[in-house]
C-alpha cells in the first residue's frame, strides 16, 4: 500500500490535543500500522498499537484512550467489538473507523457506537489526523466523485448483509441471489 504519511500544522478549525493525547490505533496489516504510528507520534499523539481484536480490547480496558483509530475488519473477528469495549471504559474517546471494505450499513453501525468517521483505506495520516481533531458538529468535504452504480450495488449488498447480521444464506434469500454467488461478492474488496 502507498499511503502518504506527511506531516502537517494544525489547522485553526481543528481541536488540540489536550492533556490527554492517547492515541490506540488498531490495525492487522502490519506496515500501514507501523507507518500511522510513527506519523501520530510526530503530530504529539501518544500512540499505542494493537494488531487484533483481542488485543485492541485488553489495552482499551486496560488504559482507556482519548483518541482511537479502529480497522473494521480484523484477523481475530470485527473492529466495532473494540469501539464497544472503548466506550466502555470511556465515553468521550474520539473514535475513527478504517477499513479497505467501506460500506454505508457498517458505517452507519459505527457511528451509532460512536465513532466520530470513517475512512476507507489507504487514508493517508493527514486524512486521519484531521478526522481525529475535526471540532464537533463540523462537515466532513463532500467527496469529488459519486459512487460508481457498482459501488451503490455493493452498498446495497452490504447493507442487507448487515441487517442479516452477517449470515450469508438469509441474505442470499433476501436478495434473491445464489448463496455461492454472495460470498464471492463478499469476498472481493469494494469497487471504486
Amino acid at each position: 500500500m502507498a499511503d502518504k504519511i506527511e506531516h502537517s500544522e494544525p489547522q485553526d478549525s481543528e481541536i488540540s490535543l489536550g492533556a490527554d493525547a492517547s492515541l490506540l490505533i488498531v490495525d492487522d496489516d502490519a506496515p500501514f500500522l507501523r507507518r500511522l504510528a510513527r506519523a501520530m507520534e510526530s503530530r504529539g499523539f501518544a500512540v499505542e498499537v494493537a494488531e487484533s481484536v483481542a488485543e485492541g480490547i485488553a489495552k482499551s480496558r486496560a488504559r482507556p484512550p482519548k483518541f482511537a483509530v479502529v480497522d473494521l475488519r480484523l484477523g481475530d473477528g470485527n473492529g466495532l467489538d473494540v469501539i464497544e469495549a472503548i466506550r466502555k471504559g470511556r465515553e468521550d474517546t474520539r473514535v475513527i473507523v478504517l477499513t479497505g471494505y467501506g460500506n454505508i450499513a457498517t458505517a452507519v453501525t459505527a457511528v451509532k457506537l460512536g465513532a466520530v468517521d470513517y475512512l476507507s483505506k489507504p487514508a493517508d495520516a493527514d486524512d486521519v489526523y484531521a478526522a481525529l481533531t475535526q471540532r464537533p458538529g463540523e462537515k466532513a468535504d463532500v467527496p469529488e466523485n459519486p459512487m460508481s452504480a457498482d459501488r451503490v450495488r455493493w452498498e446495497h449488498i452490504q447493507r442487507v448483509y448487515e441487517m442479516c447480521e452477517r449470515n450469508v444464506s438469509e441474505t442470499a434469500r433476501r436478495l434473491n441471489m445464489h448463496r455461492r454467488t454472495l460470498q464471492r461478492i463478499l469476498a472481493k474488496r469494494a469497487p471504486k
